[in-house]
């Protein structure tokens, strides 16, 4: 690796850290928020009296210990390093901190330093490091809650059409167009279509917008290794979840993750990747 990749990538991925550390605060809070939202808007629409909460956004209230409360003081919320100090536990009731906080960090570092490694500190790199961490928090958020949220597919779809007519993703207007397109429309008819034979919701319309946005992102010619991919691992996952009995109520499991997680591999590996990987 030339020194000045190596210099690159080392800085995206100490800012990949950092950006980790924010992206488990969005991970927590925003379907909290999404929420209290809805619940204020039924309230509205009903003439029910309004319910007043806590000031509760992304920035307020200070991150706490979940369990006794303990304000996280800024040294106990330096990435990776503060768990290990603290041995993963609060300093105040020792009650255990989840081991997701450090991963998503590390993930988004790792992300962000392969970015740096194979772009430079680019137009190109910065673009991809963005895709990353949209995509990490949608794959968390939509394992927890099985939500997508239009705050960020919507952004990130858009996204993907912009910096293709910038020329920073590598991707042409034209099959970034059609990837939105095709990637959204696919998923309607395929949730139509089970929803016709079965009476049954087979997906949520966040699917529909998260494939979309990866079509945006890698072209449309990407889609069919990309849903394969995702459909496969999701396939696997589910299946020992089923002989673990740790399927949740109802015996589905989101098939968000396996999308961002296959969009993740498209961009690491590229999508002809995943054909391979499948045996096609």
């Amino acid at each position: 690796m030339p020194i000045s990749h190596g210099l690159d990538a080392t800085f995206l991925g100490v800012l990949g850290l950092l950006i980790g550390s924010f992206l488990n605060v969005v991970i927590y809070r925003l379907p909290i928020m999404l929420e209290a939202q809805w619940k204020a808007e039924c309230a509205d629409l009903s003439g029910a009296e309004p319910v007043i909460l806590e000031k509760f956004n992304l920035a307020m209230p200070r991150s706490r210990c979940l369990k006794c409360g303990h304000p996280i003081s800024w040294y106990e919320n330096i990435p990776l390093l503060s768990y290990l100090f603290l041995r993963g536990k609060c300093s105040s009731c020792a009650a255990p901190i989840s081991l997701r906080y450090p991963l998503v960090e590390l993930a988004n570092g790792a992300l962000f330093f392969y970015c740096g490694w194979k772009w430079g500190i680019t137009p190109t790199a910065l673009a991809w490091s963005g895709f990353s961490a949209a995509v990490l928090v949608l794959g968390c958020i939509d394992w927890d809650t099985t939500l997508l949220p239009d705050d960020i597919t919507l952004p990130l779809l858009w996204a993907g059409l912009i910096l293709a007519a910038l020329q920073w993703t590598g991707v042409g207007l034209a099959a970034a167009l059609w990837g939105a397109v095709a990637g959204y429309v696919s998923l309607w008819l395929i949730y139509w279509a089970f929803k016709l034979i079965t009476g049954k919701e087979g997906m949520g319309f966040g699917d529909f917008k998260l494939f979309a946005a990866l079509g945006a992102w890698f072209g449309w010619q990407a889609l069919v290794p990309i849903i394969l991919m995702a459909s496969v691992i999701g396939a696997l996952v589910g299946i020992a979840m089923k002989f673990s009995s740790t399927l949740r109520e109802g015996g589905y499991v989101p098939f968000g993750p396996f999308l961002a997680g296959a969009g993740l591999t498209a961009m690491l590996f590229g999508p002809y990747a995943i054909l391979r990987f499948v045996g096609l």
